[in-house]
């Protein structure tokens, strides 16, 4: 990269780490910190909600998928706008409102205030767990792009610099940092990728005649997909509306029940077909430079040597001139960030208040629980990072990640708001048993039937022994009354 490119992706970086500096004399309490003061207006809180949910990750993801299936890859976003406008429509009016009147910082909260400290407690675990493997995939997918784009960068240095920055920043601002940064972030994305990244990618190439003449004609069709894929992405992203910690987080950070809903319309319509479509087209197009062997000097004599995941960065690697090339890093770099920062808070925000919070509150001041939580958020992004080293694919970590927190939090939180006196015991066991099998299921890597993902069978196990437990204790309150 030229010293031009490196000097604006520095002073792009060290204006991150600023906006974090500047918020760390700002946050006053655990609710600056966690919840941005409870404050925040419906643009602020849409532009961080897609920002956090697409990201870098999936940005990169998206790439992917480009690269492989060509268009038809952004049904997976749909997806997301689905989950985006049923959480706008029946969730926020019930959260908002509880929000408000019991001051919650967490998704877990809702636990115990339906449920007991044992549900919430688990629920806090869960969640804790699933954002720290998310972090992790944040904090690759900017390790595979920077080890794309300086030549001279490995993987696992790279790993360290995208870690160390985001870890940075997150730990000094809190959710104010997260969600004012997000919107810059974001701004900076989309600009260029409209303006930089699509329209010079689609000129290098050759434009649509060397498309149509390379690729297969599937890869420019919508229909090129499976019906067990499109299922096992809606069952995957669209409960994740209902269970995120980062998204509850933004609900109690906006002023009313009125900017969260339509905070989520307008992060809706970002992720599909806005977002959605700009990342598998850059994708589809890293597949034709590929085919034209266009990244035989990078070392990628075929198609074959190339991590599909790769392919996005590497056509910008090699189309990019001079300073636009520092901006476009900092555009995919700003958007892994906005999502890495967003899921370190929701990870240390669960620890925080739903498992260690009885033992950490006692007897402390604001500021001493404020300087733990900064603590908190620093561990945690250690351990995301040192998990990131293990891993190799960033979409794949993503959607593990979101399949954990899905199969043990949507069954019960879905009764607590919707089914009046839901058991305690059967939300209990119903988190545990969805979770256990999702996560079995995936860790043995066995093909299972119908095509369908460990998700679907974690979801069904949960439902199921929620429906039994629950009629179990509610025909014993009948016997006993």
């Amino acid at each position: 990269m030229h010293a031009i490119d490196l000097a604006i992706f520095a002073i792009y970086m060290l204006a991150m780490l600023g906006v974090g500096f500047f918020f760390l004399k700002k946050n006053k309490d655990t609710d600056d910190y966690y919840v941005g003061g409870r404050k925040m207006g419906s643009w602020h809180v849409g532009l961080s909600v897609v920002a956090t949910d697409v990201g870098g990750g999936f940005s990169i993801g998206l790439g992917g998928l480009g690269f492989t299936m060509g268009i038809s890859g952004s049904w997976m976003l749909f997806t997301g706008l689905i989950g985006a406008w049923l959480a706008a429509v029946f969730l926020i009016p019930k959260v908002s409102r509880l929000s408000k009147l019991h001051n919650f910082l967490t998704f877990p909260q809702i636990f115990g205030h339906f449920y007991n400290g044992y549900v919430a407690l688990l629920a806090g675990i869960i969640s804790a767990i699933g954002y720290i493997g998310f972090t992790s995939s944040q904090i690759l997918a900017g390790a595979k792009l920077a080890s794309a784009s300086f030549v001279e960068l490995d993987l696992n240095t790279a790993l360290i610099i995208m870690g160390v920055i985001a870890i940075v920043y997150t730990v000094m601002g809190g959710m104010k940092a997260v969600i004012y940064t997000d919107t810059i972030q974001w701004i900076i994305l989309m600009s260029g990728l409209i303006f930089i990244g699509i329209p010079l990618g689609y000129m290098a190439i050759g434009g649509y005649d060397a498309i149509s003449a390379i690729l297969p004609a599937e890869y420019l069709s919508f229909g090129n997909i499976k019906w067990q894929t499109f299922v096992n992405w809606g069952i995957t992203i669209i409960p994740i509306w209902f269970v995120g910690m980062t998204l509850y987080q933004r609900i109690y950070s906006c002023r009313g029940e009125k900017e969260a809903r339509k905070a989520w319309f307008i992060a809706g319509l970002f992720e599909w077909p806005i977002m959605a479509m700009m990342g598998v087209l850059l994708g589809l197009f890293a597949r034709v430079a590929a085919e034209q062997g266009m990244f035989v000097n990078l070392g990628y004599a075929s198609v074959g040597d190339i991590d599909s995941e790769m392919g996005l960065p590497l056509l910008l690697r090699s189309i990019l001139p001079v300073g636009l090339m520092g901006l476009m890093m900092s555009a995919y770099f700003s958007a892994i960030m906005s999502t890495a920062d967003s899921c370190l808070m929701a990870a240390s925000g669960n620890i925080l208040t739903d498992v260690l919070g009885r033992w950490l509150h006692i007897g402390r001041s604001e500021k001493s629980i404020l300087r733990t939580s900064q603590v908190l958020t620093l561990v945690i992004g250690i351990a995301a990072l040192i998990l990131a080293t293990f891993m190799q694919n960033v979409l794949e970590l993503m959607l593990y990640s979101y399949a954990f927190m899905v199969s043990g939090l949507f069954v019960p939180v879905i009764a607590a708001l919707f089914v009046k006196n839901s058991s305690s015991l059967a939300a209990f066991l119903a988190m545990l048993t969805g979770g256990i099998v999702t996560l079995s299921l995936i860790l043995s890597q066995q093909k299972l039937p119908m095509g369908l993902d460990a998700n679907f069978y974690g979801i069904t196990s949960s439902l199921m022994m929620f429906i039994v437990v629950n009629e179990v204790r509610r025909k014993q309150k009948l016997k006993n009354a």
